[in-house]
């Protein structure tokens, strides 16, 4: 689907929409839980539903209800799975461990750029563990085997999803487990965020509170705190300032955009950069540093932040690790969203400043995480 933008503010009110890290890490939780939770959860999208519909292989009942879902925990672990992951790096980088501590024969379906995204090292350090991981074709893994009690080390430099998946699996490993993370910790209130999901349900014991509320999501909430910076009338509601979301720093280094050319460091935000970008070529340029993990994500957004900001008319470069944004307001133009929610959702928000139309392609990349945005973005007079 492609879509012509007209240039025009936004104006009202946007409630941010549940968060996606927190819903996969809950629907876990509960998936393995003593009775069953209530999750409110009102809006989800393909990456959340991949999640469910993996827990729901290994024996869960998931129920999608008006308010979120109802889960009703795994009795009976299933012996062999097919487990479709989608194109969700967190689906696949949580449930790869948590097959492996439960000893299930499971092949894993993966689509999009996932069969190419990075692995190493959780596969070599499963498969110290006890497990043995194959890729029977490009596009699906096999993981069979159990793993064992021990001691369990990994580099947190590469994903701090790795750190999570093993977190779940020494929930469920029965016997004494020991995790040591190595090298420089990347997104670090992520692995935060996996600790009081499990603190929440009180693992390794898995006693389910209950109801439980998935709070608003400041990765895409973002986009809109993004346009309201950049001129448009917004109120972003139901956003947590507490949050254990390290993307709730959105807020403070959109300021700084607006007051000046800055260096930053997106170690713990990658997620933010392609909206930070476009806030950066609006105002007077950025560095954006620690970009590396970049190159690994639903594109590489590095390259495609690159080519949407210059698209627009701006201009922006990078090296080795580091993104540079020059200080050139956007025009319009033609924007390919390679296949990236927020690449989509970054053109969009640009367009609320631009001078000419935008043009984005692969404008359903957004049903990744936020389903509904175009029709927010209409609602919010986003002339489409």
């Amino acid at each position: 689907m492609d879509i012509t933008i007209q240039p025009s503010i936004l104006q009202g009110e946007v409630t941010a929409i549940p968060s996606k890290s927190q819903a996969h890490r809950l629907l876990i939780c509960a998936a393995f839980a003593d009775r069953k939770t209530e999750l409110i959860c009102p809006q989800t999208n393909r990456d959340i539903e991949a999640t469910a519909d993996c827990l729901c292989a290994l024996g869960a009942k998931i129920e999608h209800t008006a308010a979120g879902y109802t889960v009703e925990p795994i009795r009976s672990v299933a012996e062999t799975a097919i487990l479709n992951c989608c194109e969700s790096g967190s689906t696949l980088r949580f449930m790869l461990p948590i097959v492996g501590a439960l000893g299930v024969d499971a092949t894993f379906q993966l689509a999009g750029r996932l069969p190419q995204r990075p692995l190493s090292p959780l596969w070599e350090e499963l498969e110290r563990m006890g497990c043995t991981l194959t890729r029977p074709t490009e596009n699906t893994i096999r993981c069979c085997g159990k793993l064992k009690p021990g001691k369990y080390s990994i580099d947190g430099s590469v994903s701090s999803q790795f750190i999570t998946g093993l977190m779940f699996a020494q929930a469920l490993i029965d016997g004494e487990t020991e995790l040591t993370i190595t090298g420089k910790v990347e997104s670090r209130p992520y692995i935060e965020m996996t600790r009081k999901a499990l603190a929440l349900f009180q693992a390794p014991h898995f006693k389910s509170p209950g109801t439980v509320t998935v709070e608003g999501d400041w990765s895409n909430g973002a986009f809109f705190l993004a346009a309201k910076t950049l001129g448009s009338d917004l109120d972003v509601l139901g956003l947590d300032a507490d949050s254990a979301q390290g993307d709730r720093l959105v807020s403070e280094i959109l300021c700084i955009l607006k007051s000046g050319s800055a260096t930053i460091s997106v170690a713990d935000i990658p997620d933010l950069v392609p909206i930070l970008s476009v806030a950066a070529a609006a105002n007077r340029g950025a560095i954006f540093t620690d970009i590396r993990r970049l190159r690994l994500k639903e594109s590489d957004r590095v390259a495609s932040v690159i080519a949407m900001i210059n698209a627009l008319g701006g201009e922006a470069f990078a090296d080795d690790d580091a993104l540079y944004v020059r200080g050139i307001s956007p025009r319009g133009g033609i924007v390919d969203s390679c296949n990236d929610h927020r690449i989509a959702m970054a053109a969009a928000i640009a367009a609320t400043v631009c001078t000419e139309p935008v043009t984005i392609l692969g404008a359903e990349a957004v049903n990744k995480s936020y389903p509904q945005f175009w029709d927010e973005y209409r609602r919010l007079g986003g002339k489409i």
